[in-house]
């Protein structure tokens, strides 16, 4: 990708609200869940990306993940991540 790829990305900051939602076939929900996967078990930043924007997260501990099934009538599974921010504040010192 070149920089003026991104460079015309609008990037998602802290400050701003934002959600997307997608339609997807299962194999293309799970590439999307393998690759996000990855960015968690090996680091503590993510990004999300599109053609049009950019999503870049520090995230911290713990990760909630919360698994919900409905049995009765249609059944439904749904699953949920929840990544809190990180902060890079430090406590003060005592003396």
């Amino acid at each position: 990708m070149s920089n003026s790829e991104q460079d015309e990305r609008t990037v998602i900051r802290s400050g701003r609200d934002f959600e997307q939602e997608y339609r997807l076939d299962a194999s293309e929900a799970g590439e999307f869940l393998i690759k996000l996967g990855e960015q968690l078990r090996d680091g503590d930043e993510l990004t999300i990306v599109t053609d049009e924007w950019e999503l870049p997260f520090a995230f911290g501990e713990p990760v909630e993940l919360e698994i919900d099934f409905e049995g009765v009538g249609e059944p439904e599974l749904e699953i949920e991540l929840e990544l809190p921010g990180r902060t890079d504040e430090t406590a003060p010192d005592v003396e």
